[in-house]
């Protein structure tokens, strides 16, 4: 078993044995040295203390007692994957699809209702919640989400709920998924902690980004053009975003600096030094000529297709685990397409966060034609 997953599975274990969950335990916390529970026998790892939590799992198992694991979703059929009711954490989620469609990590929404509200707190199409902005399979692994062999998609962010969860793939293409298997795994709980925060995730794009070209271009403080990740009010932190960029030109498309708005919609209050150096690369990732693949626990650019040149295809992620970015009211996550906004690429794009209170004022899903990546050269 993997090394990082005994160590996230430790300290989740650890922290419910000791009476209290952290809604977003960064993976920095996570991989802490095994210790007692109540701190009194430092000797003994969390995972040898008794627990009070009970171990659940909802799947698409075969409820005759057949071999039929999986459920079919109609063409704008809606299939519900998870609902439960009192305090409980979701632990991990499992996907693996077969589908007639090529199109369908674009076509399938994952949407995610906390505490019986009547619209979603995350929703994104399932490709781009696990990673795979366009559309397409790639194998990686990272502190949160993850793609193994055969297509298998795996979410270990921590999702606590007070009162039920409940979560919904819908399928917005024209064609049967004919296979979605799915494994849940969730924890009751006695009770979650007062300060206990929600899951959110939200999607965005630009296909393509509007460049900016005005008299003064070159200079951008307002971060007024950027694309944006997410936006939203109340209090929590930010856990990081995953990135597709789909060229539409030649060049480098990474000159774009980060900006984040902190509790002030005016100004940002953390500014980055640029988009290869947001995702903890460099030097455009090795150039044209040598671009490389990379995904670790916290970052990473596992898809890099034809870099530089029209068409180029990437796939980029990172993870605030070691410092989730703090608000008490009001958040927006930013990035520059190009330096000042210069470059028209396309960006498709997942946020993900927790909050004190389950927000639910999302902008409305582009169409299901608009999310699939294709080039626009002008």
């Amino acid at each position: 078993m993997n090394s990082k997953t005994n160590d996230r599975r430790g300290f989740l274990h650890g922290m419910l044995a000791a009476g209290s969950l952290a809604a977003a335990a960064p993976a920095a916390a996570q991989a802490q040295p095994a210790s007692g529970a109540s701190g009194d026998t430092p000797y003994l790892p969390a995972y040898t203390r008794a627990q009070s939590y009970k171990s659940l799992k909802q799947s698409s198992y075969d409820t005759t007692g057949g071999n039929s694991d999986r459920w079919p979703i109609a063409p704008g059929g809606v299939r519900e994957v998870f609902h439960a009711t009192g305090a409980g954490v979701i632990t991990h989620i499992w996907f693996t699809i077969d589908a007639r469609s090529n199109d369908h990590l674009k076509e399938l929404v994952l949407r995610g209702y906390w505490d019986g509200n009547a619209k979603p707190s995350v929703e994104v199409p399932v490709g781009d919640f696990f990673g795979l902005n366009l559309g397409s399979y790639q194998v990686y692994q990272s502190a949160y989400l993850a793609c193994s062999p055969g297509r298998s998609l795996n979410c270990y962010f921590a999702m606590p709920y007070r009162r039920s969860a409940r979560f919904t793939v819908t399928n917005e293409g024209s064609r049967e998924i004919g296979s979605f298997y799915s494994n849940i795994d969730y924890m009751v709980v006695p009770k979650l902690p007062d300060d206990s925060l929600y899951f959110h995730a939200q999607y965005r794009q630009s296909a393509p980004c509007v460049p900016v070209t005005a008299p003064g271009a070159k200079i951008n403080l307002d971060g007024k053009q950027n694309y944006v990740y997410c936006e939203t009010r109340g209090r929590g932190h930010l856990m990081g975003v995953t990135l597709g960029v789909l060229q539409n030109d030649n060049g480098w498309w990474g000159e774009g600096d980060d900006m984040i708005f902190i509790d002030d919609e005016s100004k940002p209050v953390i500014n980055g030094t640029g988009s290869e150096d947001y995702f903890l690369g460099s030097w455009n990732f090795g150039g044209q000529f040598g671009a490389t693949q990379f995904a670790h626990a916290q970052y990473g650019a596992p898809l890099i297709v034809n870099p530089e040149r029209t068409g180029g295809r990437y796939c980029c992620y990172r993870w605030h685990g070691d410092n989730p970015v703090t608000f008490e009211r009001y958040m927006k996550h930013t990035m520059e397409h190009g330096h000042a906004n210069d470059r028209g690429d396309n960006f498709y794009s997942a946020a993900y966060w927790y909050q004190d209170a389950p927000y639910t004022d999302f902008p409305a899903l582009p169409p299901v034609g608009q999310r699939i990546p294709m080039v626009k050269a002008g």
